[in-house]
């Protein structure tokens, strides 16, 4: 049996962050995933990197005032803790909205990451100042997406391997955690066969043997369940209507939250397991990397949106504005899809795609392919490549064309062309002057008083249906799974706490096992770029009181 100083069970962001702070301290770390090598970084490298930061310099230079106060605000009405669990959440969330607001920006500088200079607006909100919703711009978007915040920490840890301070285990899959008189001491689990999948594939499950180890201390990093769509199904909440029938995956099939249930079976507290984060965007990848592979889009504010039925979602239910509001609506309509539909002027401008491998300009850091994105009329090609191929996409040049393929796509459940007609022509006629009822279009107006917006974000006010604009575009979106907002109750040191509040002595959890710190840092709803943010913060959380401890 091998004793370490510490085991980290994940190599995905949170686990690395952890290692890398760790070694640096002179502690020696066994690192241990049930993946190859190939896997480093976990979902974080599949990310567009995007990471929620307050006041930074970037927002000062594109004219944003933000601040501590206004960061606090959103978080809190976006959140809407009402628990009793909620106590070390909520103690979480105000120590991370510190963290975002003070030193995150400069921390994560000197660690070698850059950023796109334009910051982001997502999650709009619209329901009034205290309720959910950024109030500004704060989606920083690494510059080299998901492996630029990967990098810095991976070489961190490949340079302390190097040294003999930390060891890496990969294809090894705990599946016990050993406590004794309320201490964890270690655990045992299954070495696999070696794995020649690519990132993001399956690997295969043969077993090799057993092992054993001991330690003085074992931080959980292992992730949720975005994968596992029954465990999604179990625990999805009636607030949001029945689980949906169809889902597709916007994580690899190993997210499967299989250590947290090993964890609850070592007595450890799982708190808010219906709070999770899906997003309505979601299309099917037509070059699928893992199983029922789903890409979200990114939306600007034009697009008009419809429930499956053609009606027009309500206010405020645009693009961009709430995740949680528009899945609780659609789940109660019955239906697991809805539809955008736009033209060329919109997707141009408009549609980018989570992922890290469909953004090559940014992921490869090549600003020759950022700058293309400004001219001509094309999208970028990951996203023309979708409009060509895509199977949830129709593109015609008549309406009449356009809802004819729409029914084809979904010939359960046909559209109604004059009443699609009604909605976009009442919606056109609403730009014949600089003011209007249309609470989309006042939206839109509003965005594009930010110059992020104005720059690369958001379309200038025109007809949908204008023939200089087209074609038309309609997409048929799914329910895309993706985050695990409960998790792992932990207090302000990240230690695990069983169901009555006692520390299991030893025992650390960090990331989305712990539901980004306290078991659910972003209560019902999130502000976005904060999952990156939660993981970096709780795994460098946990490192640190481990090393204050010895």
């Amino acid at each position: 049996m091998q004793h370490s100083g510490v085991i980290i069970i994940g190599a995905g962001l949170s686990g690395l962050v952890a290692a890398a702070e760790l070694a640096e301290a002179g502690i020696r770390v066994l690192l241990l995933d049930q993946e190859s090598e190939r896997h480093l970084g976990g979902q974080a490298f599949w990310s567009l990197g995007g990471l929620f930061m307050v006041d930074t310099p970037m927002q000062r230079r594109m004219g944003i005032r933000d601040s501590l106060g206004l960061a606090m605000q959103d978080w809190m009405g976006t959140a809407a803790f009402d628990r009793p669990e909620d106590h070390w959440p909520r103690k979480w969330a105000e120590a991370y909205v510190n963290f975002a607001a003070t030193e995150k920006y400069e921390w994560l500088k000197a660690r070698g990451l850059k950023f796109f200079p334009v910051v982001g607006w997502a999650e709009r909100g619209g329901y009034g100042a205290v309720g959910h919703g950024n109030s500004v711009p704060r989606f920083h978007v690494t510059w080299g997406t998901g492996p630029g915040v990967v990098e810095p920490f991976a070489n961190r840890v490949l340079e302390a391997e190097k040294k003999g301070l930390v060891e890496i285990r990969f294809r090894h899959r705990v599946e016990e955690l050993i406590v004794e008189n309320g201490v964890a001491r270690g655990v045992r689990g299954v070495e696999l066969g070696p794995s020649v999948a690519a990132r993001g594939e399956k690997s295969p499950d043969d077993v090799l043997g057993d092992f054993h180890f001991s330690a003085d201390h074992i931080i959980i990093t292992s992730g949720g369940i975005g994968a596992n769509h029954e465990l999604v199904r179990k625990n999805w909440p009636a607030r949001l209507g029945p689980a949906p029938k169809h889902m597709v995956s916007g994580v690899p099939e190993h997210v499967d939250g299989r250590m947290l249930g090993v964890a609850e079976k070592a007595g450890a507290n799982l708190i808010n397991p219906d709070r999770m984060w899906h997003y309505t965007e979601g299309i099917a990848n037509w070059s699928p990397i893992w199983k029922n592979h789903g890409i979200r889009i990114l939306p600007g504010p034009s697009s008009i949106w419809l429930d499956a039925a053609g009606n027009r979602l309500p206010v405020p239910l645009f693009p961009g504005f709430d995740t949680l509001g528009t899945l609780e609506h659609l789940g109660h309509t019955g239906h697991d899809h809805s539809w955008f539909i736009l033209n060329q002027k919109i997707i141009k401008k408009e549609f980018a795609l989570s992922g890290s491998e469909q953004n090559p300009d940014l992921t490869g850091k090549d600003w020759k392919l950022v700058v293309k994105r400004a001219f001509g009329k094309k999208a970028t090609a990951p996203v023309e490549a979708f409009k060509e191929h895509g199977a949830d996409f129709v593109v015609a040049d008549t309406l009449h064309e356009l809802v004819a393929g729409m029914n084809r796509l979904s010939p359960d459940l046909p559209l109604d062309f004059a009443s699609i007609e009604k909605i976009l022509t009442a919606r056109d006629n609403e730009l014949q002057n600089g003011f209007c009822k249309d609470a989309q279009i006042m939206a839109i107006r509003n965005a594009r008083r930010y110059l992020g917006d104005r720059l690369i974000r958001t379309a200038p006010l025109h007809k949908i249906l204008d023939p200089a604009a087209g074609p038309l575009i309609a997409v048929k979106l799914h329910i895309l799974t993706r985050k695990t907002l409960g998790g792992l109750e932990t207090d302000l040191n990240a230690n695990v706490l069983r169901a009555g509040g006692e520390r299991i002595g030893g025992l650390y959890a960090a990331g989305e096992a712990a539901g980004f710190g306290g078991g659910g840092m972003h209560g019902y709803r999130a502000l976005e770029g904060t999952f990156l943010g939660g993981c970096i913060f709780s795994g460098r959380t946990a490192a640190r009181a481990i090393i204050a401890a010895k």
